[in-house]
């Protein structure tokens, strides 16, 4: 199926829907003086709900969304929506960006700008990219896979087919963070003839490391990341636990309360973010609904946990990346990989620390996520 024009409109049945749910909430009771230290703290959830029930304009979201250039296409029988925004430069250089979770594919709208239109943005023309923004199946307003096996690998399969068959690119660059950056790596080690590079802002959980029982083969920085990725993991993986093993149970509750899905999400966004433990310093209640919104009015929470369990189950394991490698990394995201262990593993030819930002770098830092990736393509585009 060739792509077509998606817009965006929901019913205002549903909108309606929300609205009844959002007044009629049974709150749990909290501990004196817990604040998130055992979850989503409740007072800030409630100024949340507050701002989404009294003044959130779903409305007002839905026609900004729909001023990006938004498109559906059917891959393997799967419908997937995606942003295709081109370039105002004399060659853009075609770049697919792949979002991860509780984010959706909102993580770019932000730098969408910033890599069209470089010159609007202090920038050379020569860097223009075309954005390409899917969303992973499962996730927003792609189709929810009704088969299993749907994993990082086989997304980065339809990645290649929407970047060649239905978008004609016979050549692109390609960038990711959280699922999307296992999704870019698998891209990567599938189709190498197709990429320029890839430029990533995580390397994920390095489960290798982890597994390892050697530990004199280890050295000091992997130890390190070893010892402080499973504390992590004790203290903070409980929801990767649950979306890799029970995907379903979580999602009856998630599915039928949207304040059930608001705390589920929101948790992360702070924990994962450079924001201080201040969530709205970082992001604004608009951007955090909206985000939610997108969940919540495709009901996508099951589907996309879900991913976790085939990631789990059915991923097959990644070799060595030969296709150039740029990793940017920010100082408050989750878990920054030993440096050896990524070249070791990919074949590195920039790699970043960034001033500040956290795990939703795009939200966070679009001009320097932009910035980064404009340099590191740049050798690619000589010649082209």
């Amino acid at each position: 199926m060739a792509a077509e024009r998606f817009h965006i409109h929901i019913p205002d049945e549903i909108l309606d829907d929300l609205k009844n749910r959002l007044h009629h909430v049974r709150w749990p009771d909290q501990l004196e003086g817990s604040g998130w230290e055992l979850g989503t703290d409740l007072k800030a959830l409630k100024s949340l709900v507050s701002y989404w029930r009294e003044q959130y304009d779903w409305r007002k979201q839905e026609a900004q969304l729909n001023r990006l250039s938004q498109f559906a296409c059917k891959i393997d029988g799967i419908e997937i929506h995606f942003v295709h925004e081109r370039g105002k430069g004399p060659n853009p250089m075609p770049l697919i960006l792949t979002h991860g979770w509780p984010d959706s594919y909102l993580r770019y709208q932000k730098i969408i700008p910033y890599l069209t239109d470089p010159v609007s943005h202090g920038g050379d023309p020569e860097d223009s990219f075309d954005v390409i923004v899917p969303s992973i199946p499962g996730f927003g307003f792609s189709s929810h896979p009704k088969q299993p096996g749907i994993n990082n690998y086989r997304v980065s399969e339809m990645w290649a087919k929407l970047m060649t068959q239905e978008l004609g690119y016979k050549k692109f660059a390609a960038g990711g963070g959280d699922i999307g950056s296992g999704i870019t790596r698998y891209l990567a080690s599938n189709y190498p003839e197709l990429l320029f590079g890839i430029h990533l802002t995580d390397i994920g959980i390095i489960r290798d490391l982890l597994t390892s029982q050697e530990q004199i083969t280890l050295s000091e920085e992997e130890l390190q990341y070893k010892n402080k990725a499973l504390a992590w993991i004790s203290l903070e993986g409980g929801y990767m636990s649950l979306q890799s093993t029970r995907p379903q149970t979580l999602a009856y509750g998630l599915s039928d309360s949207p304040v059930g899905l608001a705390g589920w999400m929101i948790e992360k966004f702070r924990a994962w973010s450079d924001c201080n433990g201040d969530l709205l310093q970082k992001f604004s209640e608009d951007e955090l609904i909206t985000n939610i919104m997108v969940y919540w009015l495709t009901n996508t929470i099951g589907s996309a946990a879900r991913i976790y369990y085939e990631n789990s189950n059915s991923l097959p394991p990644l070799g060595y990346i030969k296709v150039p490698t740029g990793v940017a990394l920010f100082p408050a995201d989750i878990l920054s990989p030993p440096k050896e262990w990524a070249m070791r593993n990919l074949n590195v030819t920039r790699w970043t620390s960034m001033a500040r930002g956290g795990h939703f770098t795009a939200m966070e830092e679009p001009e320097l996520l932009a910035e980064d990736i404009r340099a590191f393509y740049k050798p690619f585009r000589v010649g082209r």
